[in-house]
């Protein structure tokens, strides 16, 4: 291969992954999913003594592109405070994406082994399980990242997004794979017009599917619990000016109250006030007599922040009762951010801690169980802020505590990341635990974006506070619906397009040990 083709190809694996990161919101490029079925031909045309490792390149910087578009928000945390670490946001962006991109190259070199230069049409399902099992690794392996997964391209609350009801997040993952690479082997003669035809079938159906489903559903009962979600438009700052606490807790009180009848459940988001939870709530502390105020007999006050317990620091959410404020259920974060909660793997960084700044860091709370709040004791599954990534959470809660929640409540603290792609493309990635578990979901930011959305992932304008504004909003809460598919069994559909992917290369490599040994 001569130089300057090996940079047009190399141009060209850039391009299908920042292709492909710009289907998902706020974006909505749709036909930039075409870009995963391009690079899988990208990677069947390999040249050179070490195809492997060509392949291993090409997923590599499609995957770069593909999550430099996808997080180049986490650059804003540093500019916090840009005089201290503003130096290190664009090495965090090259590193995190970088690092990312490696399960994408894992992913090409593994198609690129099963395949080697192959023509059948098998590949394309042999493409997509390649991808959708080190998608999976990338939402596992300690503790896990699964942010943007292929299948979470679609608009939450669109008709292709209800087909993680059906099979997850990674299901829809392997399925949005299969379909887009296939439509790309419309040119290899008439059984490749039969695969692309067959891709877009499929598609078509998923479509139908979701249509079907969003035509049943349902207005929230007359007599429905109210929701009130607060968002102050606090900057992550502002939470280290001493000067600005008195003004953050006058915010929440003020946007507490409702203007008519008093929620039954008012949330704020995560980190909320900027002390710990024991020290503002305690009996003596001014701003404890200041909340209760803002409350009404029996209100339901659900808010984010950390406390500690037996030496231990957690990352919580506290459900109180008003207005006096008696802690009604706690719930501990369970799933903890890596190198920004936690240090994975501690033993093995010896020194490193004090360098990455996390102190002694939280402690993982147990596993996730609903909590039981208000007089008609409702059962809320909270997520803080990064468990929200995590496809099936809501369902392994519900099979650990052997009871379904009835709310998802998830708090966040996307103030971190400014008026960004990043807070918008975490509501959108939220809402799909709503699809998965057929739940309706609250979610409380300080700066956005904050909603209410419904069990299909759907929010309107009305309950759906946009970036930079302060206010709240209160709406009904939105009905459950009755356990999906995917509630029921979880990644079992996942596990079975795996195994359909496993069998294509299985019976594509005994083919071609006959061909050779004829």
């Amino acid at each position: 291969m001569t130089f300057s083709k090996a940079w047009v190809r190399r141009t060209l694996a850039l391009a299908c992954g920042a292709a492909a990161a710009l289907a998902h919101p706020p974006f909505g490029f749709l036909p930039g999913l075409l870009g995963y079925g391009l690079l899988m031909r990208l990677i069947d045309r390999v040249e050179g003594p070490r195809p492997l490792r060509s392949a291993f390149l090409a997923g590599w910087l499609a995957g770069a592109a593909y999550f430099a578009v996808g997080v180049w928000w986490v650059a804003e945390a540093f500019m916090v405070d840009a005089a201290r670490q503003g130096w290190m946001a664009p090495f965090a962006v090259v590193l995190l994406s970088g690092g990312l991109a490696l399960f994408w190259g894992a992913a090409a070199a593994l198609y690129g082994r099963l395949t080697r230069g192959s023509a059948s049409l098998r590949r394309a399902l042999i493409f997509a399980g390649c991808f959708a099992a080190l998608e999976w690794t990338r939402g596992h392996i300690l503790t896990g990242f699964p942010w943007n997964l292929p299948g979470e391209s679609y608009r939450a609350g669109s008709a292709l997004s209800q087909g993680a009801a059906l099979m997850g997040a990674y299901g829809l993952t392997w399925l949005t794979l299969a379909v887009f690479s296939g439509l790309t082997l419309v040119r290899e003669g008439r059984r490749g017009l039969i695969a692309a035809g067959a891709a877009a079938l499929t598609l078509a159906a998923l479509w139908g599917y979701g249509a079907q489903r969003l035509h049943g559903a349902a207005a929230p009962a007359p007599d429905a619990l109210v929701v009130r979600i607060v968002q102050p438009d606090v900057p992550q700052s502002a939470k280290y000016d001493t000067a600005m606490f008195t003004d953050i807790v006058g915010r929440y009180t003020r946007l507490t109250p409702s203007p008519g009848r008093p929620a039954d459940i008012v949330i704020w988001p995560e980190g909320a006030i900027p002390a710990a939870l024991d020290d503002y709530l305690s009996p003596a502390a001014w701003p404890r007599a200041q909340i209760a105020a803002a409350m009404s007999q029996g209100q339901i006050l659900l808010v984010g922040g950390y406390r500690q317990e037996k030496g231990k620091y957690y990352n919580s959410l506290v459900a109180l009762r008003g207005p006096e404020l008696s802690v009604q259920g706690l719930y501990d974060k369970h799933r903890l951010v890596p190198f920004g909660e936690y240090l994975p793997l501690e033993p093995l960084w010896m020194g490193v801690k004090q360098m990455v700044a996390v102190g002694d860091g939280f402690s993982s709370g147990p596993p996730p169980r609903p909590i039981l709040i208000g007089q008609g004791q409702i059962r809320v599954q909270p997520l803080i802020c990064y468990e929200s990534l995590f496809p099936g959470f809501v369902s392994r809660s519900a099979d650990i505590s052997g009871v379904r929640a009835a709310l998802i409540v998830n708090v966040s603290n996307d103030a971190w990341f400014g008026r960004t792609s990043g807070p918008l493309q975490h509501l959108n990635l939220a809402s799909y635990r709503a699809i998965e578990a057929g739940l309706p979901l609250a979610r409380a930011t300080p700066t956005g974006v904050s909603a209410l959305v419904d069990a299909y992932g759907r929010s309107d304008s009305k309950v759906n506070l946009g970036l930079g504004r302060m206010g709240a909003i209160e709406g009904p809460l939105p009905p459950a619906l009755a356990p999906t598919p995917y509630g029921r069994w979880g990644d079992g559909l996942f596990a079975a397009f795996l195994l359909i992917s496993i069998a294509m290369a299985w019976r594509l490599d005994g083919r071609r040990g006959m061909a050779e040994t004829a």
